[in-house]
């Protein structure tokens, strides 16, 4: 696990910061292993520190389970906790960012859901993106941190 500290000069460098989707599972479900990082993280976005870029597949893979276990209410506060949280931006899957995905993909060879986060966060103009898939680091249009490290 990486310290919070390199999480906070990462931060620091990076006003502008794509979200892997386990990062906002993580934080909801508070993962005892992951959540002083994602607190760290959220707190840095509510506060404006940050301003954290999200795709809309991301709801999508964190709205899965609770509609699998038939949880409404869950999905319910899900949906009022993400689509309100402050600085934090939800972008639909356009053209440029499905061009852009396609391109990732293709010169990185990671799979299509992760393109398409990582290229919604180059969309957004975000120069960080955080996630838990070391993969992701081969990426060069971003500076992924990764919690594991």
């Amino acid at each position: 696990m990486v310290s919070l500290a390199s999480l906070n000069r990462f931060l620091k460098k990076h006003p502008r910061v794509g979200l892997d989707s386990n990062i906002l599972i993580y934080f909801i479900e508070a993962a005892p292993q992951y959540n002083k990082h994602c607190r760290k993280i959220f707190e840095s976005i509510e506060s404006g520190k940050n301003t954290g870029v999200c795709a809309t597949l991301t709801l999508l893979e964190i709205l899965v389970q609770p509609y699998r276990k038939k949880q409404d209410e869950l999905v319910n506060q899900f949906y009022g906790l993400l689509t309100t949280y402050p600085n934090l931006i939800w972008e639909d899957l356009s053209l440029p960012v499905a061009d852009l995905g396609a391109q990732i993909r293709a010169e990185y060879n990671i799979k299509t859901p992760d393109a398409i986060l990582l290229a919604t966060a180059i969309h957004h103009n975000a120069t960080g993106f955080i996630g838990n898939d070391s993969q992701l680091k081969k990426v060069q249009a971003l500076d992924v941190f990764i919690l594991e490290g």
